[in-house]
């Protein structure tokens, strides 16, 4: 399965509440930033074999369809005809169709999951990314200004300003972060229910073939 076996601990991991807990947050910052990046190496990597999966499910799937459709046609025009016989063993092959389209349906079911995961995966690795990287840069400018101010301390002076300056920096981190977070939400798009409502509206074609033979020759004497 590759990265997606992945896909429960990527979507699960905080990068925050983990620094937060670090006991050398630089060390750990730069260890995760190797695992994240490793990570969507294997995602761009599997990516296209998985969308490819995704399209020739599709693929197989709608050619199923169609061919209920045009099952559908023949046995209609066979009942206008009078030809019940060839109607009735156009219906029979239309049911076993439909049994395949179930099936068929799971595996692209299956298939368009894996996609929509990676896809996921990937909004999750880049906000991660943006997070560490937000908190590598405040970890180096609150070193820095921690490094100023014992300078000052070491020649008897003081900086006033330190609090409020590490304020702004943890201002500028939550910012980013927020904004990080907004940008994902964005990026998210609702699931596409076409699919299902159109294999909802064919598995109601699902019955019986002579009771499907009875429906049309029903139809067309309400035609006449």
């Amino acid at each position: 399965m590759g990265i997606l076996s992945r896909f429960k601990d990527i979507m699960a991991s905080n990068i925050n509440a983990l620094l937060d807990k670090a006991e050398d947050p630089e060390k750990m910052i730069d260890d995760y930033m190797r695992q994240l990046n490793s990570d969507m190496s294997k995602v761009k990597a599997e990516t296209a074999s998985v969308l490819a999966d995704e399209q020739r499910a599709k693929r197989v799937l709608d050619e199923c369809r169609a061919e209920i459709r045009k099952l559908l046609n023949y046995a209609e025009k066979a009942v206008e005809s009078g030809d019940e016989e060839k109607a009735l063993k156009f219906l029979e092959r239309k049911a076993i169709q439909v049994e395949k389209q179930n099936q068929l349906q799971v595996a692209y079911d299956a298939a368009s999951a894996n996609a929509l995961s990676m896809k996921r995966m990937q909004e999750k690795i880049v906000l991660d990314m943006g997070q560490l990287e937000a908190r590598r840069v405040h970890l180096k400018e609150k070193i820095a200004a921690t490094k100023a101010q014992q300078q000052l301390n070491s020649r008897g002076g003081s900086l006033g300003a330190s609090g409020s300056v590490l304020d702004a920096m943890e201002e500028k981190v939550n910012q980013a972060y927020n904004e990080a977070v907004a940008l994902a939400e964005l990026r998210a798009e609702p699931k596409d229910d076409l699919d299902d409502l159109i294999a909802q509206l064919e598995k109601s074609m699902n019955a019986n073939p002579e009771d499907e033979l009875d429906a049309m020759k029903d139809q067309i004497k309400n035609k006449e």
